[in-house]
Parts: structure tokens; C-alpha cells; sequence
């Protein structure tokens, strides 16, 4: 073998064991990549795409991998029961605000230290469904809340001024007008909606001083001052329409519904599917001028007791819960509401848009469902109590009653 030769050999053999060696490093490397897995119901293309950005960022800044899992509202709560059941959880997943207390309660969710977690920074109404015996299970993220819109073209054709009601007596009066005119509806009220009809109910509820829970943690559902909600709410529904969220908020798109109670997304839909209708958007009216309450809803972030990797878990939600890296979330995705952080709760972000500042303000005058380990169960009593009465089976005493007499059961 002439020497040239021998030379390109020793080069060749030589480069693969280079090859060998930092191949051999990178399958070192990635068997010890950190690993966690996070369940979350941002399923939508572009809050897919946004939560992703964060995943990454995380990623980079922490060396390891999220594995994500996307879970649908219809039956993602589901799935996480049955993955704790089955020992296959995630490390991390997000709850909404009156499912926390169930899971927190069942003792499948890690104890998180306040301090550590920082829990001084969030809105203070946020923490009651991360507490459960005095002890924090979960991390408020997104929060949001729900205010009045209202149809100024009605308003001035029944002969109102644009000045929305201020409170429930003269929404009763104003609704009555609009709903004289023929072919439009005063209000909307919703009917049968699964965990959508106890959120418009209860505001009224509150504007009365009612409760659903009394102070030692057991059902009240029929107060006084929830008989006499629910026989004003069945007044409303006598001067509107009664119907799904869905379907009242495609009614009030279209022209045809004077006041209704509903969310940050029927924005979106009103700039792309009728921008030229002239609409408000105002506090939930209560008494003597003052805002009623507004239902709060709020997603959180938990960590599965039996994660082997407790320390990465925790420094997910942390990241994930920062104002600065959840504010970058909430302008890609408008429909995801307010950070929980209250550093950010009036970021300069918030203060160009008009629009969303209602919701802002609403925000100082809203509250969150009790926090109860059968609260699911309790609300799906209350919703059917209000569905009774609304079509005339039940008075709204007798509603009520019944409902609280099921609810002992619960017990």
C-alpha cells in the first residue's frame, strides 16, 4: 500500500470515529433532556400557535422538553380524571376555576409553597380556587370576566337615551321599550346551557346579596335573596329571549337583541361579522347606581402530586404565570382575557383599546363560583332549578326549594 493511500485511510477512519464519539454524545445528551408533560385546552390554531412560542421559550431557557397534549372542553375534564386514575397524568395541567377545588381536595394535586410561587402577585379574588384547607394547589394564569353589551340603534328607535341603564330597574324599563318595537327582543336571557347559565344568573344573584354557599361551606340555594334573583331574572326573560349563549350572542350580531350579558369573544365576532353595528359596552347594572357583580372565570395551572420531575413542574407554571410572558399570550389572543399577575392587570397594552377597559373596571366589581369539592354538582342543581321556573313547571320558590332539598344529598 503506497503511503498516499495509507494517509486517506488513517483520515477516513479517523473522521468516522469523530462521527462515532459526538453522535455517541448527542444520544447521551438527549437521554438525559429533561422531560415533562403539560395537558391544556388552547386548541385553537392561533392560541395554539401562541402558547407554543411560550413552550419554546421555556424550552430554551431551561434546557428540556414540554411534551404538550391539547384536551377539548367537552371532555378534557374527563380525561384528566381518568388519567389519575390510571397513573398516566401529566406533570402539569390546567384546570378552570371550579374544577381546582375538586381536584385539590382529592389530594392528587402538589402543595405549593406561597412564597416560592410568589402568590402575593396575583389578584387577590384569583387565589380562592388555588386554596383549599389553607393551603395553595394551583396557580391562577388567564382571568376574565363578563360585562353588559348593549344596541345603541335600538336605544335611540324606543326612544332612550344612549346612556346605558345604570340600574336593574331601568334595565327592566329599557327592555320593555326595546322589545315593544316588534321582531327585536328587549334581552337576552339564557336558558338551558350547560355551565354557561349559572354565569349569567349569578350576578343577579350577587346584586341582591345572595349565596349559593353559606359560610360553613353548605349549600343555600334558597335564600330569600335567591328567590327574589330568579323571580327578577324570570321577569327579564318575559321582556327578551330565552335561549343559548351561542345563539343570543349570533342575535345580538345580527341587530335584533337590545342588552345582553356576555364575553370578550363576542367582540371578535362583532368586528368580523358586523362591524357597522353600533353597540356599547357597560358595567352590569345593580341597585342604587352601583355595578352588580360579574361572574369571574379564570384558568389555572396544577402539578400532578406524583411527578417524578416536581422541580422542572414548578418552574413551568412559575414561567407560565409571569405578567410578562402571559401578557405576550393575551394580545395574540384576545379572547384569553386579563393575566392574574396584578402587576399587569392594567398594562398600557389594555389602556389603548376602549373597549376592553369596561372589562377592566368590571373586573374590580367581580367574583369567582365558591370554591366547593361538589360544586360542579351544586351548579348543575342551581342551573336546573333556574330552567324549571323559567318555563313555568316551578314557581321560583318551589325551584329553589327543591334544589336545596337535592342538594342535601350532596352531603
Amino acid at each position: 500500500m503506497n503511503r498516499n493511500r495509507l494517509l486517506s485511510l488513517l483520515k477516513i477512519s479517523l473522521l468516522l470515529f469523530c462521527l462515532i464519539i459526538i453522535n455517541s454524545c448527542k444520544d447521551k445528551n438527549s437521554l438525559h433532556e429533561e422531560k415533562i408533560k403539560f395537558w391544556h385546552f388552547w386548541s385553537e390554531p392561533n392560541q395554539r400557535k401562541a402558547l407554543n412560542e411560550l413552550i419554546t421559550k421555556f424550552e430554551s431557557e431551561n434546557h428540556c422538553k414540554v411534551e404538550v397534549t391539547e384536551l377539548s372542553w367537552n371532555d378534557g375534564k374527563m380525561k384528566l380524571m381518568a388519567a389519575f386514575n390510571s397513573n398516566t397524568a401529566p406533570d402539569v395541567l390546567e384546570l378552570g376555576s371550579d374544577w381546582v377545588a375538586q381536584f385539590s381536595s382529592s389530594g392528587v394535586l402538589t402543595k405549593l409553597d406561597k412564597d416560592s410561587m410568589n402568590t402575593n402577585k396575583f389578584i387577590s379574588f384569583s387565589l380562592a380556587p388555588s386554596t383549599w384547607a389553607s393551603n395553595i394547589y394551583a396557580l391562577p394564569w388567564v382571568i376574565d370576566t363578563r360585562v353588559m353589551f348593549y344596541n345603541i340603534d335600538l336605544m335611540t328607535k324606543a326612544g332612550l337615551n344612549a346612556a346605558p341603564p345604570k340600574n336593574i330597574d331601568e334595565l327592566i324599563n329599557y327592555s320593555e321599550k326595546i322589545n315593544s318595537l316588534g321582531e327585536v327582543y328587549g334581552i337576552g336571557t339564557n336558558g338551558s346551557d350547560q355551565h354557561r347559565l349559572y354565569k349569567k344568573f349569578l350576578p343577579l344573584l350577587w346584586s341582591y346579596g345572595g349565596e349559593i354557599i353559606d359560610k360553613n361551606g353548605k349549600p343555600s340555594l334558597n335564600l330569600p335573596e335567591n328567590v327574589q334573583a330568579l323571580e327578577t331574572y324570570l321577569q327579564l326573560s318575559r321582556i327578551g329571549i330565552i335561549e343559548t349563549q351561542r345563539q343570543i350572542d349570533s342575535y345580538f350580531i345580527q341587530g335584533k337583541v337590545g342588552f345582553w350579558v356576555s364575553g370578550a369573544w363576542l367582540l371578535q365576532k362583532l368586528q368580523k361579522e358586523n362591524p357597522n353595528l353600533k353597540f356599547g359596552l357597560a358595567l352590569i347594572p345593580g341597585f342604587a347606581e352601583k355595578p352588580s357583580y360579574s361572574f369571574a372565570g379564570g384558568e389555572y395551572l396544577a402539578i400532578n402530586q406524583k411527578s417524578k420531575n416536581q422541580k422542572l413542574a414548578q418552574q413551568l407554571i412559575k414561567f407560565l404565570t409571569d405578567g410578562k410572558n402571559i401578557i405576550e399570550f393575551c394580545k395574540k389572543i384576545p379572547e384569553a382575557g386579563f393575566p392574574a399577575d396584578s402587576a399587569y392587570f392594567n398594562n398600557e397594552y389594555y389602556k389603548t383599546q376602549t373597549l376592553r377597559l369596561v372589562f377592566t373596571e368590571q373586573l374590580k366589581h367581580s367574583k369567582m363560583t365558591p370554591v366547593h369539592p361538589k360544586w360542579l354538582d351544586i351548579e348543575a342543581l342551581l342551573e336546573n332549578a333556574v330552567v324549571e321556573a323559567l318555563y313555568g313547571r316551578k314557581s321560583a320558590q318551589e325551584a329553589l326549594d327543591d334544589a336545596q332539598k337535592e342538594s342535601l344529598i350532596l352531603e
